[in-house]
């Protein structure tokens, strides 16, 4: 029988999907002051974590940062419900710094669920979203499965793995979202039919065993730090939690590997039956043993997946193998001979948006008012998808309000920007994961300066509170007057000062050197200059610190960075009209072409990124926009 469509309610803006990407999105466009729906197919699954229960690491963490800088959630949620907290990469230099903390994942569930509950201006909603409610090729809102039409300005897809999801569990196939949760079915057909190309992807989960039956002494113990962290920079140092649940480190071994072999005739990523391209940096066990043949061994993590479970986690032990051969592969690793699993591991396959099609505000380029953000654009983990969700929310929000300029983040401001650039310039034929490699400029997009990258514009949109910004610009100012301070005050040389520096094995003074060239020195500290001269009227924060002595050690470095994103700013500036002609334009190489009508870039240095376009290429384009002549007939 065919559901009886209806109005229901009118909002501002909707939101599809409440994992990472649409909470943010939900709660962004919110605090914009916008009457805000979020739609989920499940209340129980709001900001739920189906695979790894954790936050942050390489380059994620960064983004976590940058979340909490504009005014987003998920670092707030992570440090109310975190059971471990590491500051990753210590020995090496600021860049490729990261904190991750180990989540209670149904702690994290309860905690963003409570917050959307309470945010004013915000409806949390169940059911499911079948087709989008279009008016004269613009998106007005969506149609839910009970046949309720409910419009708006705006609207955010971030419908994630449950498009038209399928599990896999060895000659297992299903239909299922993540977690055997409902898929959305109807939606990505809706999506396909109104022109959008979509593609399948895969990502995969490993077993969960009972922690009661981990043997831990064969494996080695991961505690997490007692020097105090936290994601937000509201989170006060007064909270950090002192009784943190270690994590465990154990290996596979040839025994495990032979398993696996043994196998494959059964595995679904190598019998044809996963169709989907699965994410390169998190493959499954069997995908590793078959890519590293000559390694014996792999790392794995057991980590709790909160306190009130004895769910453990087995990282790294990704798998779709029939489930009798995953319990096999378990019980050949060290500490887990008699583990018991409590579910198995499995691979799920889903739609995912080519995200070429979008804009870098991550509104779709066909459909005027219709944005997408998470996994949904080809990414994989949940920090991505929140920083999506964040930058997709916040530019509904603008055009919902009817404000004309958007909400972009640039790759040289943050790693957000470095995400979203890559995405809708070179797209991507795998689940996109983050990594500090991909950020030119990560010397200044780092985990301790997000705040005075990013809190300035947060503020600015409303979701940066006038308390928040008044102490993010005491401390701004306290690193600026400090440094003023270091660039006045001398250090003589004398014999206390030689002295030191010859236990620290350094050169002795000859002349008189500014404080801020003593503090430069390798071996020296903030604290070691505070030997030699005053300290300053009030006591400094140590993240003010920390500030100054990274600016002032990397100042060089940072220099240069600084030079190379100007130039790119010039290229930024230089904008490729929406009514460009790419067929009118004489010389360009077929590839430049083909890819430039694709793209469809915004700008002259969007266009340099795009693979297969070059430098004679961007050169031609340059002088057709300089000279006009580059608009499309119409008429």
């Amino acid at each position: 029988m065919e559901v009886r469509e209806y109005d229901a309610q009118n909002y501002d803006v909707i939101v599809v999907g409440a994992g990472h990407a649409g909470s943010e999105a939900a709660l962004a466009a919110a605090r914009m002051g916008n009457e805000t729906m979020l739609l989920t197919i499940n209340l129980d699954m709001v900001a739920f974590m189906p695979c790894n229960p954790s936050v942050g690491g390489p380059a994620k963490g960064i983004v976590v940062r940058e979340i909490d800088a504009l005014g987003g959630e998920m670092a707030h949620n992570i440090d109310k419900t975190y059971i471990q907290m590491r500051m990753l990469n210590t020995g090496k230099g600021p860049a490729v710094r990261a904190l991750r903390a180990q989540a209670d994942k149904h702690a994290y569930h309860r905690a963003m669920k409570d917050t959307i509950e309470k945010q004013p201006h915000l409806t949390l909603r169940q059911g499911t979203a079948d087709r989008l409610l279009m008016e004269n090729g613009a998106c007005v809102g969506i149609v839910a499965n009970t046949g309720a039409r409910y419009r708006a300005k705006s609207v955010v897809l971030a419908a994630g793995t449950a498009s038209r999801g399928k599990i896999i569990i060895g000659e297992l196939m299903y239909s299922s979202g993540p977690n055997n949760s409902k898929p959305s079915d109807k939606l990505s057909l809706d999506l396909m039919a109104q022109g959008l190309k979509l593609r399948r992807f895969k990502t995969g989960t490993p077993p969960r065993v009972d922690g009661t039956t981990i043997d831990y002494s064969a494996t080695e113990e991961q505690p997490g730090d007692k020097e105090v962290n936290h994601f937000s920079y509201d989170t006060p140092d007064s909270i950090y939690l002192k009784d943190q649940i270690s994590c465990w480190l154990t290996y596979t071994n040839p025994a495990t590997h032979k398993i696996i072999r043994d196998n494959l005739d059964r595995a679904p990523m190598f019998s044809g039956v996963i169709e989907g391209v699965g994410p390169r940096y998190c493959p499954s066990i069997e995908d590793k043993i078959v890519r590293f043949a000559d390694k014996d061994h792999h790392q794995l993590f057991l980590e709790p997946e909160g306190r009130d479970t004895e769910e453990w986690y087995v990282q790294g032990f990704s798998t779709s193998m029939p489930e009798e051969v995953q319990q096999k592969m378990l019980h050949s690793v060290a500490g887990l001979e008699h583990a018991q699993l409590m579910r198995p591991g499995y691979a799920i396959e889903y739609d995912v948006v080519e995200p070429y099609q979008l804009r870098p505000t991550l509104e779709t380029k066909l459909i005027p008012n219709l944005f997408t953000a998470g996994q949904m654009n080809g990414t994989s983990g949940y920090e991505e998808a929140a920083g999506q969700g964040l930058l997709a929310g916040i530019n509904a929000g603008l055009r919902a309000k009817g404000i004309a300029e958007p909400f972009i983040l640039k790759r040289s401001d943050a790693y957000i920007g470095v995400m979203v650039d890559d995405l809708v310039t070179k797209g991507t034929n795998e689940p996109y994961r983050l990594l500090t490699s991909r950020a030119e400029y990560r010397l200044i997009l780092r985990h301790d300066n997000a705040d005075l990258r990013l809190t300035e514009r947060g503020h600015e949109l409303g979701l940066i509170s006038d308390t928040r910004y008044a102490k993010f610009l005491t401390k701004k100012a306290a690193i600026e007057n400090e440094l003023a301070r270091l660039n006045t005050v001398r250090i003589k040389p004398n014999e206390e000062v030689n002295a030191f520096l010859a236990s620290k094995g350094a050169t002795p003074l000859k002349d008189g050197v500014l404080a801020s060239e003593f503090l430069r020195r390798p071996e020296m500290t903030y604290a070691d200059v505070l030997r030699f001269i005053p300290a300053p009227a009030e006591p400094l924060d140590q993240r003010v610190i920390e500030q100054i002595e990274i600016q002032l050690k990397y100042a060089g470095y940072i220099k240069k960075a600084e030079e190379r994103v100007a130039r790119l700013k010039r290229m930024e500036a230089k904008r490729i009209p929406a009514n460009i002609d790419y067929d009118a334009i004489n010389g360009l190489a077929t590839e430049a072409h083909q890819k430039l009508k694709k793209i469809q870039p915004e700008t002259l240095a969007q266009a340099t990124r795009i693979s297969g376009v070059n430098p004679a290429d961007i050169a031609i384009l340059s002088v057709y926009i300089e000279q006009g002549r580059i608009a499309k007939v119409t008429g």
